[in-house]
This record gives C-alpha cells, sequence and structure tokens, in this order.
C-alpha cells in the first residue's frame, strides 16, 4: 500500500510539471530574458492586457447577467414554457466557443446570407454593419457560451430555498423589485461570483476564438511567440502572466465556493410544500420568456441550424464533396485520443481518491499511512485539483520548455521525442488539464459512500484493494461513468494544446475544424463542428437529468 501511495504521489506531482516549468524559466532568467520581457512591454504586452482586461470584465458581465437572470427566472418564477427552459438553457454547454465564431462569421459577413438578403430586400449598397470578427462580438460570443456555468450554480442555489425565502419576504410586506434585490440577489451571490469565475477561467484559456477574430491577447500571443517568431522565452513569460492572471480568478472562485455554506439548505428543497414559484403575467412575463429564449436561441438552436445549412450546402453544391474517408480518420484520432485521456484520468482519481480515503481512514485508527506518502497524496490531490485552471497554452510550453533543458543537458538520451509530436505528449497535456474534472466526479460519488460502510469490510478481514474493487468501485460506478463522459467530452473539444503538441498524423476534429475555418472552408468546418456539439450533447443531457432527479 504504502508503495503505490508513493508511485501516486508521484505521478500526481509530476503532473505540475508544466507549471512549474513555465514558472521555472525565471529562475535562471538572464540579461536577455529581462531584455525581452521590456521589449515585449514596449511593443505587444499592453494590447495583451487591455484586450484581455476588456473581454474579461465584459465577458463577466455578459454572464452575470444572463446567467443569474435566467436562473432566478426559471426558479422563482412561474413563466411560458418555464419546464422547457430548465433544461433547454443547458444546451449551450455543448457548443464550444470557437464553433460559435465560424457559424456566426459566415451568417453575418458582408458576403453571407443575412448581408445578402436584406441587400437585395431592400436595395442597399455595400456593408451594413462593421466587421464581425471584432471583440466586441467575441464577448457576445463567449457570453452565450459560458453563461450556463452561472446559470448551473445560481439555479442550484436558488433551487435549495429561494422560493421559500422570497414568500417569507412577501408575507413580511416586502415588494417584489425589493424581494428580488435583497433576498435572491445575496442568496446567490457566491454561487454567481464562482460561476462567473469558472467562465473567466474559459475566456482566458481560450485561443480559438481569439485566433479565428485576430484579436491580440495572451492566449494568441503565446501562439506567436512560440511558433511565429520562435522565442520560447517570451512565450514562458507570457504564460507565466497568464497563469497568474488565472491563479488570482482561482483564488476569487476559491473563496466563492467558501461561502457557499450560507446559501446551503439542511432540510432539503422541500422544506416549504406552500411555497410557489410567483406568477409573472404582462410585460414581466414576456421579459422572462425572453431573457429564457434568447441565449438558447442564439446560443445553440440557431447555431446547429446554420451548421445544418453549411453542411448540407457543402454536400450539394461542392466540387469535391464532402471528405467522407478524411473525416472518418480525423473522427477516429479525436475517439482514440478522447477515449484514453478519460480512462487514465478517471483511473487517476479512483485511485487517488480511494489512498485519500483508506490513508485518512487508518490515520483515525492506527496512524495513517507514512507520513510523506500521506503529504505526497494531499499534494498530488492539490495539484490535480487545479489542472482545469490552467490553460491549454500554458500546459502546452509549460511540457516543451522543460523537454528543452533536458535536451540541452543529456541530448544521448532524446526525451523531447518521446512527447513532442507524440500520443505520449497530447496525453500527458490531457492529464494535466482535465484530470480534476474527474476527481471531482469521483470524490462526489465518495461522498455518498459512509465510512463505516468502509469499517464495516475492514471488521470482515477485507484487505484495501478488495474493499476497493469489490465493494467501492460498484458503488461508485455512476460516478466513474459521469467522470469518463465529461473528460472524453472536454478532451474531445479542447484546441489550444492539441494544436502544438498533436502527432503530424493524428488531426482532431477541434484541430481541423478550427483550420478549416482558417482558410475561410467554413462550408468543410460544418461536419467536424457539427460532431463536436454532438459529442457535447452527452453530458449536457446527464446534467440535466441529474438536476430533474435531484430537484424532485
Amino acid at each position: 500500500m504504502r508503495s503505490i501511495s508513493l508511485l501516486t504521489a508521484l505521478l500526481c506531482v509530476a503532473l505540475s510539471l508544466p507549471v512549474l516549468g513555465v514558472l521555472g524559466s525565471w529562475l535562471g532568467a538572464d540579461a536577455q530574458a529581462w531584455a525581452t520581457l521590456s521589449h515585449q512591454w514596449s511593443t505587444v504586452l499592453p494590447g495583451y492586457a487591455l484586450n484581455s482586461v476588456v473581454l474579461v470584465v465584459a465577458v463577466a458581465l455578459g454572464v452575470t447577467l444572463l446567467g443569474a437572470g435566467a436562473a432566478a427566472a426559471v426558479t422563482l418564477f412561474e413563466l411560458p414554457g418555464r419546464r422547457t427552459f430548465e433544461w433547454a438553457l443547458l444546451l449551450p454547454l455543448a457548443m464550444p466557443a470557437y464553433v460559435l465564431a465560424y457559424v456566426y462569421t459566415d451568417a453575418l459577413q458582408f458576403s453571407g446570407p443575412v448581408q445578402t438578403a436584406l441587400r437585395a430586400a431592400f436595395g442597399l449598397q455595400g456593408a451594413l454593419w462593421p466587421d464581425v470578427r471584432s471583440l466586441p462580438m467575441a464577448v457576445l460570443l463567449f457570453t452565450l457560451a459560458l453563461y450556463p456555468y452561472v446559470y448551473l450554480l445560481t439555479r442550484t442555489a436558488l433551487a435549495e430555498r429561494g422560493v421559500q425565502m422570497m414568500e417569507a419576504a412577501r408575507l413580511l410586506g416586502a415588494g417584489f423589485w425589493r424581494r428580488v434585490g435583497e433576498v435572491a440577489l445575496p442568496l446567490a451571490r457566491p454561487t454567481i461570483v464562482a460561476g462567473v469565475a469558472l467562465a473567466l477561467m474559459e475566456t482566458l484559456a481560450d485561443y480559438g476564438v481569439s485566433a479565428f477574430f485576430g484579436l491580440d491577447t495572451f492566449a494568441t500571443g503565446i501562439y506567436k511567440a512560440w511558433l511565429a517568431m520562435n522565442d520560447r522565452q517570451a512565450a514562458a513569460q507570457l504564460a507565466s502572466l497568464l497563469l497568474v492572471v488565472v491563479a488570482a480568478v482561482l483564488w476569487m472562485e476559491r473563496r466563492a465556493q467558501a461561502r457557499l455554506r450560507f446559501a446551503a439548505n439542511r432540510q432539503g428543497p422541500s422544506t416549504s410544500q406552500d411555497a410557489r414559484p410567483l406568477v409573472l403575467r404582462g410585460g414581466l412575463a414576456l421579459l422572462g420568456f425572453a431573457l429564457c429564449a434568447l441565449p438558447v436561441a442564439l446560443g445553440f438552436v440557431l447555431p446547429v441550424l446554420l451548421l445544418l445549412r453549411l453542411l448540407w450546402q457543402e454536400a450539394h453544391f461542392s466540387d469535391i464533396g464532402l471528405p467522407v474517408a478524411a473525416f472518418g480518420a480525423w473522427a477516429w484520432a479525436s475517439f482514440r485520443l478522447a477515449a484514453g485521456a478519460a480512462l487514465m484520468a478517471t483511473g487517476l482519481a479512483v485511485l487517488l481518491a480511494f489512498l485519500q480515503r483508506v490513508g485518512l481512514g487508518r490515520q483515525a485508527q492506527h496512524g495513517g499511512l507514512d507520513r510523506w506518502a500521506q503529504w505526497g497524496l494531499g499534494a498530488g490531490a492539490r495539484v490535480v485539483g487545479l489542472g482545469y485552471a490552467v490553460p491549454g497554452g500554458v500546459i502546452a510550453v509549460g511540457i516543451l520548455l522543460p523537454l528543452g533543458w533536458v535536451q540541452a543537458v543529456v541530448p544521448q538520451w532524446g526525451v523531447p521525442a518521446w512527447f513532442t509530436g507524440t500520443v505520449l505528449g497530447l496525453l500527458l497535456a490531457y492529464l494535466v488539464r482535465f484530470s480534476a474534472v474527474a476527481l471531482q466526479a469521483i470524490e462526489s460519488g465518495y461522498a455518498r459512500v459512509p465510512p463505516a460502510v468502509d469499517d464495516t469490510a475492514r471488521m470482515l478481514g477485507a484487505r484495501p484493494w478488495r474493499i476497493l474493487s469489490e465493494l467501492h468501485l460498484p458503488l461508485l460506478r455512476r460516478s466513474a461513468v459521469a467522470a469518463l463522459l465529461l473528460v472524453f467530452v472536454d478532451v474531445m473539444k479542447e484546441l489550444p494544446a492539441t494544436l502544438v503538441l498533436r502527432p503530424f498524423n493524428a488531426d482532431t476534429l477541434a484541430v481541423v475544424a478550427f483550420n478549416l475555418a482558417r482558410d475561410e472552408r467554413l462550408g468543410e468546418a460544418a461536419l467536424p463542428s457539427l460532431a463536436i456539439v454532438v459529442v457535447g450533447l452527452i453530458p449536457v443531457v446527464m446534467l440535466s437529468r441529474a438536476l430533474r432527479r435531484a430537484e424532485g
């Protein structure tokens, strides 16, 4: 048991190497490194910082208004289509922001169907609006793609006792707007902050939208420095600055999570059967319906229809037709990588969660595992838990930098060849990025297994590995399946790290869609984009069903 614990701890610590590699690039910084930073500060860095700050602030405002407003509408009020909107508002989770960028650019650009139809109908000339590929449009697309984070967490908090608290405030004589402003919003404030933090981490980590729109952000700057200018020092500096920003956002999220207990309902969601959502009528009902219908229509329904239109046009009017054989190769490469990463991440999560549980249990009774093994497991769990907050671009740079150092010290070993342009390097990046998703699912499953079950098994003479195989795994089956699916879908959509580390003969659907869209071949990009969306629907459906069961 001790050797397995130490091995698992070492594996988890190994997953921290990309972050340590980025931060470690400053340890040996010489005059040239500081000169590079000074040059960036006088040229590109202010633009990167300004665009990133504007993007983050605007997206934060957008997802707060849209996500919190929609959550309040379907939880606290009765409006037309409320039961449908409860699950439909989650659908944009399946739509990556870079896919939204492709379809709306094709539809709204000068030669797109919308401007063409308006010019033909009204006899207009020239462009009818500014270029679609702009910062305001990027803000809108990120808001449509990421508001479900805020909606999901806020809806969960309000569903616990929001209706009861609103009813109590009404009985005490509070008016409608006072109930909303002084009861509902303070009740959900911690979850709103947590959801906004998640959305901002995704925004900062994005590369597809920013690169497609030609926006200068930290994410695009990392790739320009590494791939275009071949300046790994500049890429490491930008990656470390982005990492600091993400760490600040993560700190805000942790503080918000720590405050969630103030919105908890210990007696369950059915404490008061007399409290019912407030029925909206007239203009308020229309406003609530529009608040829920617009994000679903613009964030999922319309983009899917536009993708189907592009796919139909490509199939019927293209001279070369759809690349069916090539699509099969892309889909197989995506499936293989996603399945391998999902299995490895889930296996690591199960092993780490089990060892922590066994270690803590023994610590309470017999002194536990070796102190260093226990410390390593705790540190490993924290490292794995932080992985999802690290942008894919930082992970890619963090993997390649240490490889360069190893190659300089021991060139005869040929270590970089194992990880650059190989499946092994990609799987390592995926494990660093998405093991946190699997660990969260497994730990939530373990939370529903009472420790008394383990004590009973130990009293009957069962050894730890038998407890895991014959007791824990059957009880964790649903959590493990959920972890597998979540990691699988996240890997299918992942773009930045895959662009840098992928093997030359193994393009994924996300990479192919990005490359085709970048080359203005949006019709051909429709098929892989639609495939990504279809796969992304799997966890959305599971999540919606789980929420329905939880709310009774």
